[in-house]
């Protein structure tokens, strides 16, 4: 029997003593060193959400185009006409704070295997980011070394980064959050499941070699990152996107002979996770012989091997006497093939190592019957919400047509545009994706920065029915979204939110929303703040799938996202529950961007009017906006309350007159609001705007909500003029009253003006400088 260890030892695998009473209890023994190990990276929040799985339970799963939902390696959408789309959301954070190239490249080539695990051939990658501030050294240290990790992996693979967010806040500074999202076309006519099957079926290792790099990722991704975390760069992985390139030819090559039964990546957990997973799922067993594994390193023992994360790797199950063949396949494409071990009865995982048995553990053990968590919310609101909720528009100074009056000084609303467009949250992402190969593949429809989401276009590459549908006009658009502000200060409306802005993009590029992978970005749930964060996010993103129809398909929680403030205590994230949407594009050729096409087009806001500025302040709100964190250094008040019925409407509306051919550009209004969405279309078309507002200047309300309030259902669109009978006898007849024509698109010269009914400038800046400062604020701050 194994000797039992300190309580040291066991904390260092992140378990706590009830729960080695608990492993003790199941064995019948003390585990050993190896299996401690085993039970440390399978019982983290990392693997087995013993905090959250409990509350995923809520997610709507299913719908008539999902095909695969949660629980496989990526969910997977019928996008009609044979094609089939899988899709998932990952994180790769604390890695990425610790080693920020290798921790984001590889949170990109583990994000890739989840796609081609399934059978899929990857078309698109995109990914959230959130950085501190970048007046900090390291903070842009980390936001350099990620974004050429990102770039690195992509380009290297060959496949297209074409979306994504970035933000910045000091919420984030030293634990950033690289969350990454794929798309893959099915190439294989059967969906690859995990779940092993076929006593005496053989189980193949594949791929690349098994070092030391990743020790313990699984585990390290479950604990809070403090000043030692530096030291755990072993955690680490370290990635090779030509070998993962010939990687994917295999596995596709492999998984259409029809010889391979069940396919797990080996990603978090390595060896320990794929065996424990596909034998769980397949209600059997798995037999491994570790000194049958390749390696790229000697002396190492069963921990090692069994916790080991190096990339590139996975776990086959084999019909029996078809092994060679797939061997075959992988030592063509210059890859390591063998076979490690086979399927058997009993089930459980057992791992042999120079010719004794290193571990034996019931599979169920350590992927399905693991602990859960069940917590008590706060009774109360946390302190900091009821403080944020006394906060009014009454606090902020006095405002007229003119501009604003700071503490620095009055400030004229167009200076208070470009200070907006300066931010980095808002400003242009050029430096960013412009060190990205978006157009690899060549079905790159909308470009990064032109439009609210991305939009690929389907080709398939292979399968019976690729000839069919060389020719085909679908497509795919995809976006991640979400506003972590909005969830710190109101995390059920937040995260309601989130979907319902992701849901608003996809239909201002013309797509029909689809499905939904999550990956809630949180601090620790052990603190009572951080549950109620996370249980009240999760209440809001259920309830927003469940009112947008787009079933949740699966994702990742990433928790413990926590960093030390200057006093040496753990601070939390903003809790950011980051939403990747993906829709059905019909027609690639009827699809569009948000910039001005043309001068003489009608611009139009549909959704909550100029009136609603003054009469719908909890939809329409200066609260938890750009506009006060920036221009007043607040956090305060609260989100925009979400309006699912009109959002639906306005959001069938655009995707309507897209499809008419009526609308030439949408755009959401979002994050600095309505002249921030204008500021945006004139920089992205390089033509001006000449808008009317609807109020004279002695209405009375509030300039700076009417121009930079935040809310949802709400999106500028531009109208050809021959279309604009049509389009405005449509909305009559079909939107009602939340809609108004705000004016003209005229050339660049004339630039961006807002008038009132009676005349008065409230503000007009031209195209040019709007430009320049939309696109330097970044690149102008790494220089500093």
């Amino acid at each position: 029997m194994a000797v039992p260890f300190s309580p040291a030892e066991i904390a260092a695998e992140g378990i706590t003593p009830d729960e080695y009473a608990e492993i003790v209890q199941r064995l019948g023994r003390h585990p050993n060193r190896a299996e401690l190990g085993m039970f440390g990276v399978m019982w983290s929040e990392h693997c087995c959400y013993k905090n959250s799985r409990p509350l995923l339970k809520q997610f709507p799963t299913t719908g008539d185009r999902i095909l695969v939902g949660p629980g496989e390696n990526a969910g997977v959408v019928d996008l009609g006409d044979g094609l089939r789309l899988a899709f998932k959301i990952e994180s790769h954070n604390h890695p990425s704070a610790v080693e920020p190239f290798q921790g984001a490249a590889t949170g990109v080539g583990g994000i890739l295997r989840d796609i081609f695990t399934m059978g899929a051939r990857p078309i698109a990658v995109l990914n959230a980011l959130r950085f501190g501030d970048l007046a900090d050294p390291r903070t842009r240290r980390i936001f350099t070394g990620v974004v050429s990790g990102i770039a690195h992996y992509g380009n290297c693979f060959g496949v297209p980064t074409v979306g994504g967010e970035v933000a910045f806040d000091r919420a984030y500074s030293g634990n950033p959050l690289v969350n990454a999202m794929a798309l893959g076309l099915m190439e294989t006519p059967d969906i690859v499941k995990s779940g092993a099957a076929g006593i005496g079926n053989p189980v193949l290792y594949v791929g690349s070699t098994t070092g030391r790099d990743g020790m313990g990722g699984a585990s390290f991704a479950s604990a809070e990152l403090s000043d030692e975390s530096m030291d755990d760069r072993p955690a680490v992985q370290v990635g090779d996107p030509f070998l993962e390139k010939a990687l994917v030819e295999a596995c596709l090559e492999a998984f259409n002979t029809g010889a391979v039964v069940a396919a797990q990546d080996m990603g978090a957990a390595g060896i320990t996770c794929s065996t424990s997973e596909m034998a769980a799922k397949g209600g059997v067993g798995v037999d491994v012989d570790l000194d049958l594994i390749p390696v790229r390193e000697t002396g190492m023992v069963p921990y090692e091997y069994l916790l080991s994360e190096s990339q590139e790797r996975m776990l086959f199950v084999a019909q029996k006497g078809r092994e060679q063949e797939l061997i075959d396949i992988f030592t063509k494409w210059g890859l390591q093939a063998v076979v490690a071990g086979e399927v058997i009865a009993e089930p459980i995982v057992r791992i042999r190592f120079q010719g004794e048995i290193a571990a034996e553990i019931p599979a169920t053990a350590l992927a399905d019957d693991t602990p859960l968590y069940h917590r008590e919310l706060m009774a109360e609101l946390p302190a900091y919400v009821q403080q944020a909720r006394q906060w009014s528009e009454a606090k902020l100074p006095n405002c007229g047509v003119a501009g604003i009056q700071l503490s620095t000084g009055k400030q004229s609303w167009d200076q208070v545009l470009l200070t907006l467009l300066d931010s980095p949250t808002i400003a242009s992402k050029q430096w960013v994706y412009r060190q990205y190969d978006h157009q690899v593949q060549n079905n790159t429809v909308l470009m990064p920065g032109g439009a609210d989401a991305a939009v690929v276009r389907l080709r398939p590459q292979a399968g019976a029915q690729a000839a069919e549908l060389a020719q085909t006009r679908r497509g795919v658009a995809a976006t991640v979204d979400c506003n972590g502000r909005y969830v710190y200060l109101d995390p059920y409306e937040g995260a309601k939110a989130a979907v319902a802005e992701a849901a608003r993009n996809l239909s201002c590029v013309g797509a029909e929303p689809l499905a939904v992978t999550d990956n809630l970005n949180f601090g620790s749930p052990e603190k009572p703040i951080g549950y109620w964060q996370l249980a009240e996010a999760c209440r809001g993103l259920s309830a927003g799938c469940e009112a947008f129809s787009t079933p949740v398909t699966g994702g990742n929680v990433s928790l413990y996202n926590e960093t030390l403030d200057n006093e040496g205590n753990p601070t939390p994230i903003y809790p950011t529950p980051v939403v990747g949407m993906v829709g059905l594009v019909e027609d690639v050729t009827q699809v569009c961007g948000q910039g001005w096409q043309r001068s003489g087009d009608a611009i139009y806001l549909l959704g909550l009017g100029l009136e609603s500025a003054s009469e719908q302040e909890d939809r329409l709100t200066l609260g938890a906006s750009e506009y006060l964190a920036v221009v007043h250094d607040t956090v305060a008040g609260r989100p925009p309350r979400v309006d699912t019925a009109l959002e639906l409407v306005v959001q069938a509306a655009c995707r309507y007159g897209i499809h008419q051919g009526w609308i030439r550009s949408a755009h959401d209004s979002a994050e600095g609001g309505l002249a921030v969405a204008l500021a945006e279309s004139c920089i992205s078309g390089n033509l001006g705007a000449e808008i009317v507002l609807a109020l004279s200047a002695d209405s009375g309300m509030r300039w700076d909500r009417l121009l930079f309030g935040e809310g949802g259902a709400r999106i500028v669109v531009s109208v050809a003029p021959d279309a604009i009978a049509l389009w405005e006898t449509w909305l009559q007849e079909h939107l009602g009253l939340p809609w108004q024509r705000l004016g003209t698109v005229v050339s660049a010269a004339a630039g961006l003006t807002l008038t009132t009914t009676t005349g008065e400038i409230v503000l007009k800046v031209d195209v040019p400088t709007l430009a320049v400062q939309w696109q330097n604020a970044i690149p102008r701050r790494l220089q500093d």
